[in-house]
């Protein structure tokens, strides 16, 4: 006998699931840690893995022991924390400090929140940023690419950012990119920066895999690149001495990584496609602001942060038109 199931809305049914949308985030991510292996070596294997198996376990922990609940560490979505955190690290940090930085973005970022569906801000960039302020000096201590061998006692550099930012307003722009690694290197990822962020191609790889499955949309990395374009394109045509031309913020820190990757978190990015691209304008303006004027080279972890926390806004005002709602002609 059949029987007729009403149940209360959205009565709508799709075949994706969070562990399939979590572990299609992760199959994009093996081009950028490739690369990250192939010029940082053993050690990006070493803080991915500590990164990653600290979020599952602080994640089962606290569900299981603090919040009585049935444990979710198996949906991925801890996983993918674990991969973008390590993403957002040197290759020579220590491990302690990585098995911190997960307890922050998990039992802060996500699970103080309520879990997964519930956080406000994104939790890898939360770990991330906590620990940027808690241990500067090791958050900033680059190691430079091919001492495939070597860990804690890899020579270290600063990144293309750092260098430009140090530089500008004390000698030429032209003269500081003489310092610098060429376009080249850079969109490979031979240059000195944070685990995943350095090759831009394997990330714009990761954005085609992405897009083509259509676990995201454009509007929120295209509109962030766009943004950034167009602002640092506007101050280097002013001046090109003293400001960097577009390509090279393109090409250097977190910027790719951030856009493609953390700036289009399901749960901390807005619902409709005009509040992505608010969201999204804004990002990259933010970005463009810290980078040129602000204390710090890089303002994409910044600037996502502060985006998602208008993110509750940006959903409650700018929502699509319901279904069979009546529209005023005239």
């Amino acid at each position: 006998m059949n029987k007729l199931v009403v149940s209360p809305s959205p009565h709508a049914r799709s075949a994706e699931s969070v562990p399939k949308l979590m572990y299609g985030v992760m199959i994009s991510l093996i081009p950028a840690l490739g690369v990250s292996i192939y010029f940082f070596g053993i050690s990006v294997l070493i803080i991915t893995a500590v990164s990653v198996l600290s979020c599952v376990l602080f994640e089962f922990l606290i569900q299981k022991y603090m919040l009585k609940g049935k444990p979710s560490h198996k949906d991925g979505s801890a996983i993918l924390t674990g991969m973008l955190l390590a993403f957002t690290l040197p290759a020579n940090l220590p491990v302690w400090i990585v098995i911190i930085g997960a307890l922050v973005a998990i039992g802060v970022g996500k699970m103080t929140f309520g879990g997964l569906g519930n956080n406000i801000f994104n939790p890898a960039l939360v770990g991330r940023v906590f620990l940027f302020i808690s241990f500067p000096v090791a958050m900033t201590s680059w190691p430079e690419p091919l001492q495939r061998l070597k860990y804690i006692n890899a020579e270290t550099g600063a990144t293309p950012l750092a260098v430009m930012k140090e530089g500008m307003g004390k000698q030429p722009v032209s003269e500081i990119m003489n310092e610098l690694p060429g376009y080249l290197d850079m969109f490979i990822g031979k240059m000195m920066g944070s685990v995943g962020e350095v090759a831009a191609i394997a990330l714009l790889i990761g954005l085609i895999y992405l897009l083509w499955k259509k676990i995201i949309t454009w509007h929120i990395p295209v509109t962030i690149l766009a943004t950034v374009v167009v602002f640092t394109g506007i101050l280097w045509l002013i001046d090109p001495e003293s400001y960097a031309d577009p390509l090279f913020h393109l090409l250097t820190g977190g910027l790719l990584l951030g856009a493609i990757y953390m700036a289009t978190d399901y749960v901390t990015s807005p619902m409709t496609k005009k509040g992505m691209i608010i969201y999204a304008i804004f990002i990259g303006i933010i970005t463009v602001l810290i980078r040129v004027f602000g204390a710090y080279p890089e303002g994409v972890q910044f600037a996502i942060l502060i985006m998602n926390a208008f993110v509750p806004l940006l959903n409650k005002y700018i929502k699509p038109k319901r279904f069979g709602k009546e529209v005023k002609h005239g």
